[in-house]
C-alpha cells in the first residue's frame, strides 16, 4: 500500500535524506552533460548544507517534505518551499527503482499541489532535466505549463532545464466568474 506523509521523525527525515542522495547519484549517472550540470548547480558541499536544512527549510512555514512509503518502505520524496511571496518551489521529486510505475511520483506531486494550495501559493514553479523525458510528461498532464528561466542559471544548465509554472488560483471577477 502506497502512503504519502509528512516527516516528522529523525528517521523519517534521514529516509527523506538518503532519497535526496539517491536523486543526485542518479542524475550524475545520466549522462555527462547532466552530471556537469548536477555539479555546477549542487556540488557535493552545498548538497550537504542543503541536506542538513531539511527539517528547517522544508517545514512549514518555509515549506514541506513528503516521504512516500510503499508498503512501509522509503520510496520516493519530494518538497517545496517559498521562493517569492506567493510562489513555491518544488525541488527533489524522486522515486527509487522498486517504486517506478506505481504511480508513486503522481501521487507525491498530487500531494505537493495540494499542500501549496493549503498552504495559500499563487504559484508554483519547478525545473527538470531534459533528458527526464517522464517527469516532463507528468508535470505537463498535472497542468504545469512550460515557461522561461525563473532565477539566474549557470550557462551550462540553460539548455539542458525545462522551466514549469502552475497557478494555483483562477482570478475571479466580482461576479465570481473566472476572467
Amino acid at each position: 500500500m502506497l502512503s504519502i506523509i509528512n516527516p516528522q521523525t529523525p528517521d523519517q527525515f534521514d529516509a527523506v535524506r538518503r532519497l535526496c542522495w539517491d536523486y543526485r547519484d542518479f542524475l550524475l549517472s545520466l549522462d555527462s552533460t547532466t552530471e556537469e550540470v548536477v555539479q555546477t548547480l549542487y556540488p557535493h558541499e552545498k548538497y550537504v548544507r542543503l541536506m542538513d536544512a531539511i527539517e528547517t527549510e522544508h517545514t512549514p512555514p518555509n515549506g514541506g517534505a513528503l516521504l512516500a512509503l510503499l508498503d512501509g518502505q522509503p520510496v520516493g520524496c519530494g518538497m517545496y518551499h517559498t521562493i517569492e511571496p506567493g510562489i513555491a518551489e518544488i525541488k527533489r521529486v524522486f522515486v527509487n527503482d522498486t517504486a517506478r510505475g506505481t504511480g508513486t511520483g503522481c501521487a507525491i506531486m498530487l500531494a505537493l499541489i495540494e499542500r501549496c494550495r493549503d498552504g495559500g501559493y499563487d504559484f508554483i514553479r519547478m525545473d527538470t532535466g531534459k533528458p527526464l523525458e517522464a517527469a516532463t510528461r507528468l508535470y505537463l498532464s498535472l497542468g504545469f505549463q512550460l515557461r522561461g528561466a525563473y532565477s539566474d542559471i549557470p550557462e551550462i544548465a540553460k539548455d539542458h532545464l525545462l522551466f514549469f509554472e502552475m497557478p494555483l488560483r483562477s482570478e475571479r471577477s466580482e461576479s465570481g466568474v473566472s476572467k
